[in-house]
C-alpha cells in the first residue's frame, strides 16, 4: 500500500506538486526567468570551447534526442563558472532547469511562454528541495546534482501538462537518480560538469516516463527509505513548504566572475581594498600578508593555497583574491595557466591565510559574506568586507550589465557579435512567445 493509502494524508512531494502547479505566473515572473535564461545562455556557449566542452560535444554533439541535448546544455553551461546561484539551497539552478526547458521545448515546438513558466516551476522545485537538504548533506554531495534532479523533473512536467499524479511520479523517479559527490574537487577533475548534465537529463526522463504511465516513488522525499532520510543526516523536510507567496527565482543570484561563488565575495572586498589605496602603489611587494575571513563552507571548499590548473585556482580563496587585487576585476583569461604561474601572485598566496568567522558561519546560507584583512610592509592595514555579493538581490546586476556578460562569453565561446546579438535577440523574445534557441546550431 501507498504512504497516501496508509495515512489518509498527502505526501510531501504532491503537496509540493501542488504548490508549484496552483502558483499563478505573471507577465513580469516571465520577465524575471527571461533574464536568467539569458544569463545562462551565454555560460552554454562560453562552455564549447574549453577542454571538457570539446569533449563533452565529441560525445554528446550529434545527438537528437532532448534528454542527451539537455544533458549536453547542461553540462557546458557549468564548466567556466559563471552560471547562477542560489543561497539558500547552495544550488546552481539554471545549468540544470534551463537546458531541459530549452531541449524539451524545442523538441515538442513549445513557445517562450510556456518555457519560461517551465523554468520558474523548476527553479521553485529545485530551490526549496535544496533549502532542506542540511549542511551535512552539502559536505558529501554537490547539492546542483542531488536536488536538481528535481528542478528538472518540474520544469519537464509543467511543459509536459503532467496532471497531478504524473508530477508525483516524475518526481519519484527523480529522486531515486539523484548523485553527485565532491570528490572531483580534491584533484579538479571534469566530473562536476556531468553532474550539471545528469540531473537535466534524469529529470527529464523520470517526467518522459510519467507521461507514459511510469510510476514513481510518491514518498521519495520523506520515506523511510527516501531521499531525506539516505542522504541527508539533518534535513529540514519543512523547508520544502514553508510560505511564500512569490516565485523563488528572483532569490537566486548572478555571477560577475567566473569563479566558485563562494570566492565572490571575499573577490568585491578585495577590490573594494584595492580602490581605497589613494595611489599607494599595489604590488606583491608591498603587501606583508593577506587575512581572509568567511564561513565554513567556503573554507571547506576554497582554502587552496597552491592551485596547479585553471579549475583548481577557481575554487582558490587565495588566487582570486591575490589576482583581484593585484590585477583588478577576474574574467575568463585570469585563469589561464600562465596567469595562475604568476610569481607574483604565487608569492603574495603563500602569505594568505583563510580563517572561519563565526559571524559569518552563523549568516550562512542567508548570507554569503567575508572581510578582507590587507596589511601592508608599511604598517598601513586595510579591512574591507562584505555581507552580499555583486549579483545577489540585494545587490543585482541589471540589464546591460548581463548583456555585456552574456556578450563578452559569447566572444570566449567563438560567437562574433552578430551572432551574439541574435542569441540576445532570441531569448527577449520568449516573453511575446518566440521559440526556444538554438544554442547548439550557432
Amino acid at each position: 500500500m501507498t504512504p497516501e493509502v496508509l495515512t489518509g494524508e498527502p505526501t510531501l512531494t504532491r503537496r509540493l506538486s501542488r504548490l508549484i502547479r496552483e502558483r499563478p505566473s505573471s507577465d513580469a515572473d516571465l520577465v524575471a526567468a527571461e533574464r536568467y535564461v539569458r544569463d545562462w545562455a551565454g555560460s552554454a556557449v562560453a562552455g564549447r570551447r574549453t577542454e571538457p566542452g570539446r569533449a563533452l560535444l565529441a560525445y554528446a554533439g550529434g545527438a537528437e534526442d532532448p534528454e542527451a541535448r539537455a544533458f549536453l546544455l547542461a553540462a557546458l553551461s557549468h564548466i567556466t563558472e559563471t552560471d547562477d546561484l542560489h543561497r539558500g539551497s547552495v544550488s546552481h539552478p539554471g545549468c540544470v532547469v534551463i537546458p531541459t526547458s530549452i531541449a524539451l521545448g524545442r523538441a515538442r515546438g513549445l513557445e517562450g511562454k510556456s518555457i519560461l513558466r517551465a523554468v520558474l516551476a523548476g527553479y521553485e522545485a529545485m530551490t526549496r528541495i535544496g533549502e532542506a537538504l542540511g549542511p551535512a548533506h552539502y559536505r558529501m554531495f554537490h547539492n546542483t546534482a542531488t536536488a536538481g534532479v528535481f528542478g528538472s523533473a518540474a520544469a519537464a512536467a509543467s511543459l509536459l501538462d503532467l496532471d497531478e499524479d504524473g508530477w508525483v511520479w516524475a518526481f519519484g523517479s527523480a529522486g531515486t537518480q539523484a548523485a553527485g559527490l565532491w570528490q572531483f574537487n580534491e584533484d579538479a577533475t571534469m566530473s562536476k560538469h556531468l553532474h550539471a548534465g545528469h540531473a537535466a537529463s534524469a529529470g527529464l526522463r523520470a517526467a518522459l516516463l510519467a507521461e507514459r504511465g511510469f510510476t514513481g516513488a510518491a514518498a521519495v522525499l520523506e520515506g523511510e527509505r527516501g531521499f531525506f532520510r539516505a542522504l541527508c543526516p539533518d534535513a529540514r523536510p519543512d523547508a520544502v513548504l514553508e510560505e511564500g507567496d512569490e516565485w523563488k527565482l528572483p532569490e537566486t543570484s548572478l555571477k560577475p566572475y567566473p569563479c566558485c561563488r563562494h570566492i565572490h565575495p571575499a573577490i568585491d572586498a578585495a577590490l573594494g581594498a584595492r580602490d581605497r589605496t589613494d595611489g599607494m602603489a599595489l604590488t606583491a611587494e608591498s603587501i606583508r600578508g593577506i587575512n581572509i575571513e568567511t564561513y565554513s563552507a567556503a573554507k571547506a571548499l576554497t582554502d587552496n593555497p597552491a592551485p596547479d590548473a585553471p579549475y583548481a585556482a577557481k575554487f582558490s580563496m587565495q588566487f582570486c583574491v591575490g589576482s583581484a587585487l593585484l590585477n583588478g576585476v577576474p574574467e575568463l583569461a585570469s585563469f589561464a595557466p600562465d596567469r595562475i604561474a604568476d610569481p607574483k601572485v604565487r608569492n603574495l598566496m603563500e602569505r594568505t591565510s583563510v580563517t572561519l568567522s563565526p559571524e559569518l558561519t552563523e549568516a550562512y546560507p542567508r548570507r554569503w559574506g567575508a572581510v578582507v584583512h590587507v596589511e601592508f610592509t608599511s604598517g598601513q592595514v586595510l579591512e574591507e568586507g562584505r555581507r552580499v555579493a555583486r549579483g545577489d538581490p540585494e545587490s543585482p546586476m541589471d540589464d546591460a550589465e548581463i548583456d555585456e556578460k552574456v556578450s563578452r562569453l559569447c566572444r570566449f565561446g567563438g560567437l562574433d557579435a552578430t551572432a551574439a546579438s541574435r542569441l540576445l535577440d532570441s531569448t527577449r523574445e520568449l516573453v511575446d512567445g518566440g521559440p526556444a534557441p538554438r544554442l547548439l546550431q550557432l
